[in-house]
């Protein structure tokens, strides 16, 4: 993927502009934890912003597919870092838990959809350039990869910078990381899909319109409530034993085994529908959740978490393999954002529950999670599966025929 022309040119600055993703809420946590004292009041404080993220998000990815990329990523950075500004100004007045929302509200809704916008960008190079369904399986791969990697480096740098120098400068890198990286990925306008403003007279509908979008946003959803979960639960255990600078990398380790997987995942041509597989690694992912809750100790919380790690890369890449051949080109990176904005969604619930059982039980207790959120995601996916074959051609309200064209010859990767 990286030997692609003109991929480092748009890979580069996007992952300056999504690491950022993987350390606003936990430096949210920490920081409002410093401050105000509570797991719960810092859960949720942090859960705000990732439903604003989840509700707003996929809102920035429809103007996206409209009205370009670069459009969008411009005022969004900028919203982004007067937000986050004002959040640590008023969390280090010790201002009221309300305002603190105020300011958390427009911090989420202002994340830049890098993610989204990127995997938006493979499909539309490697459609042009007649690339076969596999390599774009490939390259979902390789961006769920930098997904985890993302989450094994920024927690620990949030978690680094906040414990050693002060807990509002691991807010203050996130809000410059976004700054920069998003207006550099921006700038590299050569490489962004093609705009699809609206055709007067048609019909445009919502991504979010095909049941099998739907019921990935859901399983999506339950993904999320584990990212939450864990980052609250991680925190609240290595306080309980006296090692509050381990948080970041405990859960790096969670994360890093994700990005094992999702290399080793990226590696092997799948003969197996993806829809299968999908139902396999969401299996494996309520097993390895299933042991968290009982773990005595760091080494073996950081184990159980680097098997239940195991499971979250498949899982991504698969779905954002299916959802890509279940809306038409026009749609794609709104159908991605909405994907992203569950997850954003799960980890505000995961957050929020994780942190009022913990502080009425124990760090132990916000480790049953995941367990329910991934279990429910599961039953969803059982019950309703046959929702996750895609359609024989895509819908003609949201493009053209002949921007339609270039992404007939990826339809199809959901079939492995």
């Amino acid at each position: 993927m990286l030997r692609t022309p003109g991929a480092w040119t748009f890979l580069a600055p996007a992952f300056a502009a999504r690491l950022p993703y993987a350390m606003l809420s936990l430096g949210i946590v920490l920081l409002v934890l410093d401050t105000h004292g509570s797991y719960g009041t810092a859960g949720s404080v942090a859960a705000v912003s990732a439903v604003a993220q989840a509700f707003v998000g996929p809102q920035t990815g429809r103007l996206a597919d409209r009205y370009g990329q670069a459009a969008v990523l411009v005022p969004s950075v900028v919203v982004h870092a007067v937000s986050v500004g004002a959040l640590i100004a008023l969390a280090l007045g010790h201002a009221p838990v309300w305002s603190l929302f105020l300011a958390a509200a427009p911090a989420g809704a202002s994340v830049p959809q890098v993610g989204a916008m990127v995997r938006a960008r493979w499909v539309a190079k490697l459609s042009a350039e007649g690339a076969s369904p596999a390599k774009l399986n490939t390259a979902f791969a390789f961006e769920s990869v930098t997904d985890e990697f993302t989450f094994v480096i920024g927690p620990v740098l949030a978690g680094a910078i906040a414990t050693s120098v002060t807990p509002s400068a691991g807010l203050i890198a996130e809000a410059a990381l976004t700054v920069v990286g998003g207006l550099a990925f921006a700038a590299q306008r050569a490489t962004a899909p093609a705009r699809h403003p609206h055709q007067p007279g048609a019909r445009r509908v919502s991504a979010l319109s095909s049941p099998g979008v739907r019921l990935l946003a859901g399983a999506f959803l339950g993904v999320g409530t584990v990212f939450g979960a864990m980052q609250v639960s991680v925190t609240a255990f290595t306080e309980s034993v006296g090692q509050p600078g381990a948080n970041g990398t405990v859960y790096g380790i969670f994360a890093g085994g994700s990005m094992l997987a999702g290399v080793l995942y990226g590696m092997v041509a799948w003969r197996r529908a993806a829809r299968h597989r999908m139902l396999a690694s969401y299996a494996l992912l309520v097993l390895g959740c299933s042991t968290l809750w009982a773990m005595p100790n760091l080494v073996a919380l950081s184990v159980a978490g680097l098997v239940c790690g195991l499971a979250i890369a498949p899982t991504l890449i698969t779905g954002y393999t299916l959802v890509e051949t279940l809306v038409a080109e026009g749609a794609k990176t709104e159908a991605f954002t909405w994907l992203t904005g569950a997850i954003g969604l799960g980890l505000a619930i995961g957050s929020t529950v994780a942190g009022r059982l913990i502080d009425g039980h124990g760090p132990s207790a916000g480790f049953l999670v995941p367990l329910a959120g991934a279990g429910l995601g599961l039953v969803a996916l059982v019950a309703l599966r046959h929702l996750l074959i895609a359609p024989g051609s895509a819908s003609p309200v949201v493009a053209s025929s002949g921007e339609r064209g270039g992404s007939r010859q990826l339809v199809g990767a959901a079939k492995g």
